[in-house]
């Protein structure tokens, strides 16, 4: 299941910056991971579960982002949070850390986009903690779930990501993406406890900490928006793997603090950077047709095409190309994504 452009929350900034250092350094190896066993804990425990912590990246959010940590802090795993503050100018900072002082907030210099989570991964890698749980700052996760992600996480030490489903708020709806999770067509390598995934959504998905760093986490150059694409695509190559578990819960109360232009634009663009970047040139045109055929006519739309023509250069100085085992999973993927109804690049 490739990760939709507009369902996944995410931090959306004002600017776009040209250039982002790469806040964790990282390549894709050419040999699938040894598997390393994890700390077991006895089944049914209860309690605080220091196996995983919560990484989320916000900007400009203090409403939401106090309502998620107040959720978080009243899960009975008890997990430590950091907050990774992307530039906010609305007393975010200050305002988290005198409502909870447990929590961590790092400031990086720059809006780092999706980066800043990557920045968290290694916050928490320095503590020893094995997992780490994503929350977007509209997005919590339910009691139970997080310890239930490490319990599923010790259990199969080749899989790197786990996507909860996710629950719509204040409707308590499912959204409409978790049908496509479940039904994912992709074949797993090795036995996996859901559905095999292609792709994932970061705000509703835990990690595996050593697979995200070995693979240097989420680009620089896509930033934000649909940044998951590639990461996944980089570690199934490294030879881990990715499902869907349908006894996690996470909700997403959607932000009304957003830039649905912006988001669309980047979406499209990150789309087709992935599709150039890691597809073979006969998928890579198919797949270029449908998203380009689909889009709707508005600016957003052009300027995103146009953003991915105008990346070409380093796109075709960086191109690595899938192997065969790794490309099967998406192009079984094609056909759902273009029945689609979940993917509409935020217009």
């Amino acid at each position: 299941m490739t990760a939709p452009r507009t369902p996944a929350p995410e931090t959306v900034p004002e600017t776009v910056p040209e250039a982002v250092p790469e806040a964790v350094p990282g390549a894709v190896p050419r040999s699938a991971p040894a598997p390393v066993p994890a700390p077991q804990r006895p089944e049914g425990a209860t309690g605080p579960d220091d196996r995983i912590a919560v990484v989320i990246i916000t900007r400009d959010r203090r409403v939401e982002l106090l309502r998620t940590l107040d959720r978080l802090a009243a899960l009975p795993e008890r997990p430590h949070v950091v907050v990774v503050d992307n530039g906010s100018g609305d007393g975010t900072a200050a305002a988290v850390r005198a409502a909870h002082p447990d929590v961590e907030v790092l400031e990086p210099r720059a809006n780092l986009g999706a980066v800043g989570r990557n920045v968290g991964v290694e916050h928490v890698a320095r503590r020893g903690t094995p997992y780490v749980a994503f929350c977007d700052d509209d997005t919590w996760w339910d009691p139970g779930s997080l310890r239930r992600v490490a319990d599923a996480l010790d259990a199969h030490p080749r899989l790197a990501v786990v996507t909860a489903r996710i629950v719509v708020e204040p409707a308590g709806t499912e959204d409409p993406i978790v049908r496509e999770l479940r039904d994912s067509p992709v074949r797993p390598s090795v036995p996996l406890p859901g559905p095999a995934l292609g792709s994932f959504l970061a705000g509703a998905s835990a990690v595996r900490v050593r697979a995200f760093r070995e693979v240097g986490g989420f680009s620089h150059r896509l930033w934000l928006g649909g940044e998951e694409e590639l990461l996944a695509a980089d570690l199934a190559t490294a030879g881990w793997e990715l499902c869907y578990l349908e006894d996690l819960t996470v909700h997403h109360a959607a932000s009304l603090v957003r830039d649905r232009q912006s988001r669309a634009r980047e979406g499209i663009r990150n789309t087709l950077w992935f599709t150039w970047l890691r597809r073979p040139v006969a998928a890579a045109l198919r797949r270029t047709w449908t998203v380009v055929r689909g889009l709707p006519r508005t600016r957003a739309a052009a300027l995103g095409v146009l953003d991915a023509v105008r990346g070409l250069p380093w796109v075709l100085r960086e191109r690595r190309t899938l192997p065969p085992r790794v490309e099967a999973r998406f192009r079984a993927l094609e056909e759902p994504q273009r029945r689609s109804a979940a993917r509409r690049y935020g217009i």
